[in-house]
């Protein structure tokens, strides 16, 4: 058996960026430059890390870019006031509310409380109903990333029987939309399917999302098929491991996603074309 292709995200981001970048500038022509604000409350350390990844994003694609930072003891009615203003903002087309909030915060009346048009994660109801029914909306930005990989392989997605293990709100339910948008057969695995192996076997596309480190081997998968893993898990001895033992995995797979590298590049990517999107849609330019 020849070895498995290496899906790298970076290489596909670096793709996605440079269009991205192009159409930028073109936008500039026109008077509008996209505008991103980013919503940070209190202290996780993760978090920390993602906002600085997407300001850097925005400052290398030439984005007007805000970061708001605060206290982890600010009142919900003190983030609902800030979403509110920036709704209203001219210049901020995407308002990203950064994940967890602290706990006194309804994370639900935050995310309903982001206009429809500026909600470039795609977690606003109305765009998750939007994505059900098959109407155009703003994608959430990991599950839209995924589909991208998938595509960069030349595999055709249509007809084929693809399996997604996870159902979070984040990743498995929405990606699994997004899998039969695209006319493949979708089945669901999770904590409670009894014959997980069984099923993932049958898969031509597999996609991971459950948050166990190295749980899925290549007793879960078909030779040849399609390895999306989305897992970040770190190891006691500190290291990012994914959902996938991708050793182990890529022995009979077709093409795989590492971790890290793979998937994780792809969602600041995806934002900022939801980003680049919203500008448009939002100056009547599409």
């Amino acid at each position: 058996m020849t070895a498995a292709t290496i899906l790298s995200g970076k290489e596909i981001s670096a793709e996605i960026r440079a269009q991205i970048a192009s159409e930028t500038v073109q936008l500039s022509k026109q008077g509008v430059t996209p505008g991103l604000a980013v919503v940070l409350v209190g202290d996780d350390p993760a978090s920390h890390v993602y906002v600085r990844n997407k300001e850097k994003a925005c400052q290398d694609l030439g984005y007007y870019s805000e970061v708001h930072r605060l206290s982890a003891d600010s009142s919900q009615d003190e983030v609902l006031a800030l979403v509110d203003k920036l709704n209203a903002q001219p210049s901020v087309h995407g308002i990203l509310v950064q994940l967890p909030l602290p706990k006194h915060i309804n994370e639900k009346a935050v995310i309903d409380a982001i206009s429809v048009l500026k909600d470039v994660d795609g977690f606003h109801p109305v765009n998750v109903g939007n994505l059900v029914i098959g109407d155009d909306s703003l994608l959430p930005c990991t599950p839209a990333g995924v589909i991208e990989m998938i595509k960069r392989t030349g595999i055709e997605i249509s007809g084929k029987h693809a399996v997604v293990i996870g159902r979070s709100n984040i990743v498995g339910k929405p990606v699994s939309l997004l899998l039969q948008r695209e006319h493949a057969t979708v089945t669901m695995c999770h904590s409670r399917t009894v014959n997980m192996a069984e099923l993932a076997r049958q898969a031509d596309i597999l996609v991971v999302a459950i948050g166990r480190a190295n749980m899925i081997d290549e007793r879960y998968i078909k030779p040849g098929a399609v390895v999306i893993d989305v897992g970040m898990n770190r190891l006691p001895n500190g290291k990012l491991a994914g959902d996938v033992d991708f050793e182990r995995a890529k022995a009979v797979s077709g093409p795989i996603t590492p971790v890290p590298g793979g998937v994780g590049p792809m969602t600041i990517t995806m934002l900022m074309q939801n980003t680049l999107i919203a500008a448009k849609r939002l100056n009547g330019l599409v």
